[in-house]
């Protein structure tokens, strides 16, 4: 039986960096660094979706961050249609951007995925009526099989998902009720119960609360940067999971196989689930 190793797990989303943030964020990314050994950010990592808050934030992460990070964007990311852009100043910075990919740090996986709006359960909104109405959930269920993708490709034992939206509704209450459906969506659940993910952070519901699980029991953190100051005012506004990780990874010819059967796996339920929820 091979040994297994403590990872600790530093999450924290919803910096909203501006051009006037320098100095701002360097106390989280210090907090991250001492206590953690990969930090991984939840999306609305600048204000704006602009270059220059992009480059503030890397200084902010060049000046205090001595462990790896990885992120997902948000929708505050996009609003300035150069995400393109402020992802690349960032990747330069060190931070592994994920948009339906995955990457494996410390011995977990972890994959990323900015998810989407849409509500929960029986409420969920469904492909029915006007174009746009149908254009949306295909965003959402596209958004949900790009996270089921990264996740049937990573090798490791524990994998970790990173969104922005959340899977669940218990991590948006506290939010007004009116704006569930733009919280988060629940067609992104199903992934994480089918691979058994070992923890789930998400951030965009700033008033919601910190911790929730899926249906299958997978614990999901809500580590918005203003919720945890809220909540833990007298500590550094960083969430810590501590997960376990393989001390060596499985032989290359049986990662191989996994990810053969796995990837098989991914695409039959992506080709029998799809038509029922978009036509």
């Amino acid at each position: 039986m091979e040994a297994r190793a403590l990872v600790r797990v530093a999450a924290v989303g919803d910096l909203h960096c501006t051009k006037t943030s320098q100095g701002a964020l360097q106390p989280v990314f210090a907090a991250a660094s001492a206590q953690a050994d990969v930090l991984v950010l939840c999306g609305d990592l600048t204000d704006y979706g602009l270059p220059e808050e992009a480059r503030v934030l890397a200084r902010e992460l060049a000046a205090a961050l001595r462990i790896p990070a990885v992120g997902v964007f948000g929708n505050h990311d996009y609003e300035s249609g150069q995400q393109d852009e402020v992802a690349q100043i960032l990747r330069e910075a060190g931070v592994v951007i994920l948009d339906g990919d995955g990457v494996e740090v410390a011995g977990i996986g972890i994959a990323g995925v900015k998810g989407l709006g849409g509500g929960f359960g029986e409420r969920a909104l469904q492909p029915w009526g006007e174009d746009i109405m149908k254009r949306f959930v295909r965003e959402a269920v596209d958004e949900a099989l790009k996270l089921e993708s990264a996740l049937a490709r990573l090798r490791t034992p524990q994998r970790v998902a990173v969104l922005h939206y959340s899977p669940v509704q218990g991590t948006v209450e506290g939010e007004p009720p009116e704006l569930y459906a733009f919280l988060g969506s629940s067609r992104l659940e199903e992934p994480l119960n089918r691979y058994e993910v070992a923890a789930v952070f998400h951030g965009h519901a700033h008033r919601g609360r910190p911790e929730a699980r899926t249906r299958a029991g997978v614990p999901v953190y809500n580590v918005c940067l203003p919720l945890l100051r809220e909540l833990y005012p007298d500590r550094p506004p960083v969430r810590i999971v501590d997960l376990a990780a393989l001390s060596a990874p499985p032989a290359p010819a049986d990662r191989a196989e996994d990810a053969r059967a796995e990837d098989a796996r991914a695409e039959e339920a992506r080709n029998s689930r799809l038509p029922s929820q978009v036509e």
